[in-house]
């Protein structure tokens, strides 16, 4: 019998999918769950929604108050944080990475090393080279899993994606589904996951 799954959508530019990103396999394996990676952009989502960027600097207090939080969360789960200098970072190779290789068992810490080049070193994310060190360091094949995630075909599966987001009703990053079931943020993580016990 197959394990019960949860569909994870975050985006490399989120600050609280960075927070889940860095706990959710370990917190799924000790449930039994499995993970599905969903990397998207949320950008075109938050523009559907007539917003020219991220709400946290749209709303002056929500981002201050959201850059307090992120030290505090980062406390508890024991992760390190920089306040990046430049936000929100642009990041479509990585989430192109991310996506054309969404099944295979080594995503999860790709998207780890890339979410803490963003949050807790302050690195632009949004280039090439940013990519294949992260695959070079993984001992992966970077230069022909680069080339594969920059084809016509995955670009047009990150925009597939991207508008499947908009299509769920998903509204911020991160966001877990457990069959039809939505949950928004970092905090409603573990909630998830008991749903999906139960479903199970």
């Amino acid at each position: 019998m197959s394990a019960p799954t949860i569909e994870f959508w975050f985006d490399f530019g989120s600050p609280y999918s960075y927070l889940s990103a860095m706990r959710i396999e370990a917190e799924a394996g000790r449930a039994g769950v499995a993970v599905h990676w969903k990397p998207f952009l949320l950008g075109p989502v938050f523009q559907a929604l007539g917003w020219s960027t991220s709400p946290l600097v749209l709303q002056k207090e929500k981002g201050e108050y959201a850059w307090k939080d992120m030290q505090r969360q980062c406390r508890k789960y024991g992760l390190r944080w920089k306040q990046p200098t430049g936000f929100p970072r642009a990041a479509v190779p990585p989430t192109r990475v991310a996506l054309s290789n969404a099944e295979q068992p080594w995503v999860g810490e790709f998207c780890r090393r890339v979410m803490q080049l963003n949050f807790a070193d302050d690195r632009d994310i949004d280039s090439a080279e940013v990519v294949l060190e992260v695959l070079r360091g993984m001992g992966l094949p970077a230069q022909q899993l680069w080339e594969e995630a920059q084809s016509e075909e995955w670009r047009g599966r990150l925009r597939a994606q991207t508008a499947a987001a908009r299509w769920l009703g998903i509204f911020g990053a991160p966001t877990f589904f457990v069959r039809r079931e939505m949950f928004w943020g970092n905090d409603r993580l573990d909630d998830a996951l008991g749903f999906c016990r139960a479903q199970a």
